[in-house]
């Protein structure tokens, strides 16, 4: 990250932004992931470029807009495509700042690994995510919470039908001005345990890939239909095993002192914030442990007191508690059914660092000029 990009971002000018006063009205209550800026980088990758970057040319920032697709595509039929989910904040004194973006580019290609597409150089990435974040700072909302969320992603653009790893590639990052991410606005959320899988071993469970949410669309519609916020997925072996929402990390805090959250194992996506949470909590003075947990334990320590708080993090939600716990062998409360101390105290410590209210002790943010 400490070098400067080899490819430099050619700055397209934006022939119709929208006006002050449409931006503005957006912004006002932008919700989650329905609003979007101006602007998007755009970096074409053709396997036989001879640049500074191999195969990696022509990177932009330019005006938002449609995207030119062939019909053979390898992305609409082999469904090569990743994507990060991250935040610009803005800090007390008014500047912009990013969260750990480094871990975010690290992620971003460990996941082109798995699905078999070509790493971006560290540096670029984080330097996109830069610049089309101070383009557009305009459109930071004012709401409480709010933020601009990043999605920057990247997909196969070659057309053929072999079944083969791509040649061609396109990677853009496109900005969304985000309130809360839960409709609710509940202070904890209600989840549905899913009889559906998520990921098994020597999946893709790891890779921050497309065709993941696609596979949960049904058991987070079930969960919906039930009146709850979110889905729990069990593991694929024995079912019985907790792993994560539908696309947030959990942590369980019990009375000694200990919090636990589920393995990695290949199957569950390796949170950012998951990490920042165990790294907190242990300056905490928890006991904080990455042990297999079942649904059994689940229910049975949320029943006898031992367990007094859980909760789901993720850049989207930040840490958000979970209540109530429901699925087909009944439903049971965690603690109060509202958020615990701990859980309050470790988003209050994650949320004052990414805001700048809270001295950042660990280099995480990233502050932009």
């Amino acid at each position: 990250m400490a070098n400067a990009p080899a490819l430099s971002i050619e700055r397209i000018a934006h022939p119709a932004p929208v006006s002050d006063a449409d931006r503005k009205a957006a912004i006002a209550d932008p919700g989650f992931g329905t609003v979007f800026t101006d602007h998007m980088i755009s970096i074409d990758y053709d396997e036989g470029h001879d640049g500074p970057l191999g195969g990696w040319h022509s990177a932009t920032l330019g005006p938002r807009g449609p995207i030119s697709l062939d019909p053979a595509a390898s992305v609409l039929h082999y469904a090569q495509e990743i994507f990060e989910g991250m935040k610009a904040y803005k800090l007390s004194d008014g500047t912009m700042a990013l969260f750990r973006p480094g871990e975010n580019a690290a992620r971003f290609n460990r996941s082109a690994a798995r699905l078999a597409m070509p790493a971006l150089p560290e540096d670029l990435f984080v330097e996109s995510v830069k610049q089309v974040v101070l383009a557009d700072k305009e459109w930071f909302p004012g709401v409480e919470g709010g933020s601009i969320y990043i999605r920057p992603f990247m997909f196969a653009n070659e057309h053929f039908l072999g079944v083969r790893p791509a040649k061609k590639y396109k990677f853009l990052v496109i900005l969304s001005p985000a309130g809360n991410y839960f409709k609710s606005g509940a202070p904890a959320v209600s989840v549905w345990v899913s009889e559906y899988t998520r990921a098994a071993p020597g999946g893709t469970g790891d890779a921050k890939c497309g065709g993941n949410y696609a596979a949960s669309l049904v058991p987070t519609g079930e969960a919906f239909a039930k009146g709850h916020d979110q889905v729990v997925f069990l593991d694929a072996a024995e079912h019985k095993w907790v792993e994560e929402l539908g696309g947030m990390n959990l942590f369980f805090v019990f009375d000694d002192g200990t919090m636990i959250t589920p393995p990695l194992r290949g199957t569950i996506l390796p949170g950012i914030t998951r990490e920042s949470i165990i790294t907190l909590g242990r300056e905490q003075g928890l006991d904080v442990r990455e042990e297999m947990y079942s649904i059994d334990q689940w229910r049975d320590d949320a029943a006898s007191g031992k367990l007094v708080e859980t909760f789901a993090c993720g850049t989207a939600a930040v840490v958000t508690a979970v209540g109530k716990v429901a699925g087909r062998d009944g439903e049971f409360t965690i603690g109060t059914g509202g958020p615990g101390q701990m859980t309050s105290s470790i988003r209050e410590k994650l949320v004052g660092i990414q805001r700048g209210t809270i001295e950042d002790t660990h280099g995480w943010v990233t502050r932009l000029g």
